[in-house]
């Protein structure tokens, strides 16, 4: 099993980046936590998407620690690309960043030849959802995927507003559709989304939110493949091709409602981490310390 990591958003200064901060007691990030619970889990192999221009410093600071690290672990790189494109379609002249996390999962698709999970590199999301995963992934079925779904409530900030995917689900547990909520916040009795409008939508904390943390087959890159031709004639055709993104909670919901998926929907009781505010990081750092001093991890990674 792969284990797919989304990394294009770093950039080549990795001193003050959020991904590189360190939060353990010797110096360990997030994404060093990640990939010790996604190897535990089984995971034997995992693929960075990255930028070209930080290939070298990333290879040297991250991708060669894990290597070393766990010899058994294969350590891959592809590249998000602006200019990753479907035929024909060329690149708008005020186009200066990719295209979003859809295409991002687009650049493994020449890489990846096993079952997978997809991970964003600057989550802490609790060892419990990549156990769910490994298990799911090792009975395999053509079009049928997962993703792991955390209760709103152990998703929040106390410094500030989130934005979450809030889920439905079928009552046999498969994926209706996810609704992204921007600026989430706690309130009494449970969590309040504030709308452009100014109207405000109560929800009770206990929805399951999607946090990028998916399992799939890699019969689902031509699913991605023509779901971004699509998009990219849309946005070239309403003129949007300089800001639009193809977020892959999007693509996965168009496949939904075509009946071409099916995503099952596994729950964890795991805290989500990370460091949405500067003010994140304490707490954070304590979390995982009490995750240490319970036997959970040991306090040196690796």
């Amino acid at each position: 099993m792969t284990l797919v990591v989304l990394a294009a958003g770093m950039g080549s200064r990795y001193g003050g980046l959020k991904q590189l901060d360190p939060v353990g007691p010797s110096g360990e990030t997030l994404l060093d936590y990640s990939v010790y619970d996604a190897v535990r889990a089984g995971f034997s192999e995992i693929v960075f998407i990255i930028r070209k221009e930080i290939e070298e410093p990333f290879r040297k600071m991250v991708g060669d620690r894990y290597a070393k690290a766990f010899p058994q672990l294969q350590v891959k790189y592809v590249f998000q690309e602006m200019t990753d494109l479907a035929q024909n379609i060329k690149v708008s002249e005020g186009r200066t960043k990719p295209w979003g996390t859809g295409h991002a999962l687009l650049a493994a698709r020449y890489e990846v030849k096993t079952p997978f999970a997809v991970i964003n590199a600057d989550d802490y999301y609790g060892s419990s959802g990549y156990q769910l995963l490994a298990a799911f992934l090792r009975q395999p079925q053509a079009g049928h995927y997962a993703m792991v779904g955390y209760q709103l409530k152990n998703t929040l900030s106390a410094f500030g507003t989130v934005s979450r995917g809030i889920t439905e689900s079928t009552n046999t547990g498969f994926l209706k559709k996810i609704t992204e909520q921007t600026d989430l916040r706690a309130s009494v009795g449970g969590v309040i989304a504030q709308q452009a409008t100014g109207k405000e939508i109560f929800f009770t904390g206990e929805e399951l939110v999607s946090l990028n943390f998916w399992a799939f087959l890699p019969d689902f890159f031509p699913h991605l493949e023509k779901l971004f031709e699509e998009f990219l004639n849309y946005v070239w055709e309403t003129k949007q091709s300089t800001t639009a993104e193809f977020y892959l909670p999007s693509a996965v919901n168009q496949l939904i409602k075509e009946e071409t998926i099916s995503v099952k929907l596994l729950c964890t009781q795991d805290p989500w981490f990370g460091l949405t505010y500067p003010d994140d990081l304490p707490q954070v750092k304590v979390e995982l310390k009490k995750r240490i001093e319970g036997g959970y991890y040991p306090s040196f990674l690796f």
